[in-house]
């Protein structure tokens, strides 16, 4: 089991950048995916980006590429989300994920996950 806990949210104007990070506890850290979502009032979770056990497979949600740089470091069990180039739409609670099935974009892929931490872009 693992537990997650993110931070690095806040209240930021658009075109800037936040870093989230989300340290995991545990020992097994390096077996699992991780995945970040965001999840706007009102909403469904919606996929961010994910990146596999050992970081060399990342994948983006296409509202996200380009933007955002998803990343890992297994000696701090800790995965971040640069976010660069920041838009009101981005504003959302932002959930980290980890699940040892495999990386994926869908909420059910996932087994683990941290309480969230907001992030705010005003215009």
């Amino acid at each position: 089991q693992v537990q997650l806990v993110e931070s690095g949210g806040g209240l930021v104007q658009a075109g800037d950048s936040l870093r989230l990070s989300c340290a995991a506890s545990g020992r097994t850290f390096n077996t699992y995916a991780m995945g970040w979502f965001r999840q706007a009032p009102g909403k469904e979770h919606a996929f961010v980006a994910a990146i596999n056990w050992n970081g060399r497979t990342t994948y983006y949600a296409d509202s996200v590429k380009g933007r955002f740089t998803i990343s890992r470091d297994n000696t701090k069990n800790t995965v971040y989300l640069q976010m660069n180039s920041l838009q009101p739409e981005d504003t959302a609670v932002y959930v980290c994920a980890a699940t040892q099935r495999g990386g994926s974009s869908l909420s059910s892929g996932y087994d683990y996950w941290g309480q969230g931490t907001q992030v705010t872009v005003s215009s």
